[in-house]
């Protein structure tokens, strides 16, 4: 290849990344910058719907927020508080409930999360190991970054060990620290991610869910559970999920009976 053709090349891929930044910054950031300021706005709108007392409209327009994409805890937590001033206790454990897996340790949302559950009266939720509750304390986010760090620092190390041989002896205690540390970190990082794609939660949302032995309406009615109570889901049928309560009592339920505690990813701001 000639020095020429070099030359225009590179002049065509200069034009090209200027075109790309023309067209981000004329026609897709101001597209951004509406859709966040729409956000902001029905954020705004609803919180004045709960101050006016209108909290079922409210917990509508949180909701509409949710579905454009904005996940976050704030807007989940004041979905639930909606939710519960409207009489809706369900929902609000529900919406509780996602809120405390984007900011696990908000006090504001385990109170409030404590209160509904309580306001339940009958609905009972299902009892978590306490090594669970542990995990729970962090984002799995946040546990795949502390496990990356502590990871690249126990390979740096190794590399530096390598690289400088008088240090072998002086790192072998640090080394085996952090590797335990690692290691540990490693199997927190595998239970929050089987509790966040494997395990599924829900809470039942109508004031009486019937739970039959069989996927059917023309099943009998096993037991019934109220409005709060929050089950984990074993399988799923069309439109029946079978669940386990908190006393390990199992049968199915119309999945339009329970909301689902939903795999969360928090919106950037």
């Amino acid at each position: 290849m000639t020095n020429r053709e070099t030359q225009i090349r590179a002049e065509h891929g200069g034009i090209f990344a200027l075109w790309a930044f023309v067209v981000f910054a004329f026609f897709v950031s101001p597209i951004v910058s509406v859709q966040a300021e729409n956000i902001s706005t029905d954020f705004n709108e609803a919180n004045k719907l709960y101050e006016q007392g209108k909290y079922s409209e409210a917990a509508a327009r949180y909701e509409t927020i949710l579905q454009a994409g904005s996940v976050s805890a704030p807007v989940y937590f004041n979905l639930g508080n909606a939710f519960l001033k409207s009489g809706r206790v369900g929902r609000a454990i529900a919406a509780y409930r996602n809120a405390e897996k984007l900011s696990p340790r908000d006090p504001d949302v385990r109170t409030n999360l404590q209160f509904a559950r309580e306001q339940a009266g009958g609905g009972a939720t299902v009892p978590t190991l306490r090594w669970s509750s542990w995990i729970g304390r962090l984002t799995l986010n946040e546990w795949t970054i502390l496990t990356m760090i502590v990871v690249s620092v126990l390979f740096l190390l190794l590399a530096i060990r390598q690289w400088r041989f008088n240090l072998k002896i002086s790192l072998r205690g640090f080394l085996m620290l952090i590797g335990i540390l690692g290691a540990f970190l490693l199997v927190c990082l595998a239970t929050a991610i089987h509790q966040e794609f494997f395990v599924r939660s829900a809470v039942v949302i109508v004031p009486e869910a019937v739970v039959r032995p069989g996927p059917f309406d023309e099943s009998p009615g096993a037991f019934t559970l109220r409005d709060g109570a929050e089950v984990t889901v074993l399988d799923q049928k069309e439109n029946w999920l079978q669940i386990a309560d908190a006393t390990q009592r199992t049968g199915w339920l119309p999945e339009k009976n329970v909301m689902s505690i939903g795999r969360l990813r928090q919106s950037k701001k």
